[in-house]
């Protein structure tokens, strides 16, 4: 076939058919168990299907462009497929520092097509928190999600600032989306934020800890619970009760 003819949708559609060929049926239906939602899964382990994202990443970039693989990614995450979405991500993950503002929005348009908390998670963790972090102006698009009635995108107000709270950053912001969402009913996104919540606490529990003490009585347990998980077990049950 011609360099024409190689388009990012043949490459993508490429993609699926190795996808479908090399699942594992019975480990699709033991995938299930995780989610309340229908889940359509090819039934890949995660390492496994890391791998294979590497072999492409590196072939098509360096044939194609980063540009051209950004258009597969694209392509893959428009899906219906567990892998497919996540194969997109594993394309694009620990290349954010090759990405702008331009790729920023798509990857966070990207969130009106999430269909459970695993592909959510790893675009907002893999794809959209590396850049937050890398520019911290993008914290007010990160603000915009929390407001919104997608609860992908409240959650990803979450995941996006966990690599921030990681390095010890981020702190005032994490704070004020945490008193913005600390009351929110859904689940997926209480435990977004307890997740947030922990990875601060972990970083700098000298500021997190007295936070906590403060909301124990109005959060929700779910936040509060795994907000707790990595503190010292005298200081967990101090927040606790």
């Amino acid at each position: 076939m011609s360099n024409s003819k190689v388009t990012p949708t043949y490459i993508a559609d490429h993609i699926r058919r190795v996808l479908k060929d090399g699942g594992s049926a019975p480990h699709s239906e033991d995938v299930q168990r995780f989610f309340r939602e229908e889940i359509q899964s090819r039934g890949w382990y995660t390492a496994e299907l890391r791998r294979f994202a590497l072999r492409f990443r590196r072939a098509i970039a360096r044939q194609r462009g980063m540009e051209f693989l950004v258009q597969v990614a694209d392509q893959l995450f428009s899906g219906q497929i567990l892998e497919e979405k996540v194969m997109a991500v594993f394309l694009l993950e620990k290349q954010t520092d090759k990405f702008g503002d331009k790729e920023f929005k798509l990857f966070a348009s990207w969130l009106d097509r999430v269909t459970s908390w695993a592909d959510h998670d790893a675009l907002a963790h893999y794809l959209l928190a590396p850049m937050v972090a890398a520019k911290p102006a993008r914290c007010r698009e990160v603000f915009r999600w929390s407001k919104s009635r997608n609860r992908w995108r409240r959650r990803a107000a979450c995941v996006a600032l966990i690599r921030g709270a990681r390095e010890r950053r981020f702190f005032a912001e994490i704070m004020r989306l945490s008193n913005r969402l600390l009351h929110d009913e859904d689940d997926m996104v209480q435990k977004g934020l307890g997740w947030l919540l922990r990875e601060t606490a972990k970083a700098d529990p000298k500021r997190t800890v007295p936070y906590l003490m403060k909301i124990r009585k109005s959060a929700p347990r779910l936040v509060l619970r795994t907000a707790c998980e990595t503190l010292p077990a005298i200081t967990r049950t101090h927040v606790m009760h």
